[in-house]
């Protein structure tokens, strides 16, 4: 499964994200953001950094990369898509994920171990999970903070959009849990089609018990099965 990981200027967790997915079987390819054919691509990868400085605001310069009109072709074709951290951000500012991301609440840098809920499975980042469980992965963000309208929030949820949410060790969510602000301390979401998703912490970074944590693997274990669920 060869996997197209999309480095932006200013892009600096790609190379962890390839020793990722190389762990789990797949073949990534760094792929520059002026490409503009992601032809041989069995899903796609936005990883975490600052792309193009952060400039205006996070994501919304890098929106325009030309790559990201081949993101948005697969996208619409079915293709895995994920988007880490400052991918998150990109896919939300395409359009590809509702939402926005904005300063975390406190206006603070957050470098951190954190845990994460399962609260659904259809999608490809949590397809291999189960619903309830608790991971326990690195956040590494200033702009965080997740925020949507209360008429796209209620839509997220009846939808089953909501991935993860940040909790606690035992799995309770609530505002002592919520490192950054997050309405609903939502940390991760998927479209309506369940093979875009975002999430905030770092699951590359948590592939391994040598790295402190080896529960970011089942979130890419899960986009590395979806990937070979798609017919040939």
């Amino acid at each position: 499964m060869r996997v197209a990981v999309i480095v932006f200027p200013g892009s600096n967790c790609e190379l962890d994200t390839v020793h990722a997915l190389r762990l789990l079987g797949a073949e990534p390819d760094l792929v520059f953001h002026r490409e503009t054919d992601l032809s041989g691509a069995d899903g796609i990868v936005l990883p975490g950094g600052f792309a193009h400085g952060d400039y205006l605001r996070t994501g919304a310069i890098a929106r325009f990369s030309p790559v990201m009109a081949e993101v948005e072709r697969h996208a619409a074709a079915g293709t895995p898509v994920l988007g880490i951290c400052n991918g998150f951000q990109i896919l939300t500012e395409a359009g590809l994920l509702p939402g926005a991301l904005v300063a975390n609440r406190d206006l603070r840098f957050i470098c951190r171990p954190i845990h994460v809920r399962v609260e659904s499975t259809d999608s490809i980042l949590t397809r291999n999970a189960e619903v309830g469980r608790v991971l326990r992965i690195p956040l590494n963000s200033y702009e965080g903070n997740f925020v949507l309208d209360p008429s796209a929030l209620e839509a997220l949820n009846d939808r089953d959009g909501v991935l993860l949410r940040y909790s606690d060790s035992t799995g309770n969510v609530g505002d002592g849990s919520n490192p950054n602000g997050s309405t609903n301390s939502i940390a991760g979401t998927t479209n309506a089609a369940g093979n875009v998703a975002g999430l905030m912490p770092h699951p590359e970074r948590a592939v391994e018990e040598i790295l402190g944590s080896s529960d970011g693997r089942v979130l890419l274990e899960s986009f590395v099965s979806s990937m070979e669920a798609i017919p040939a």
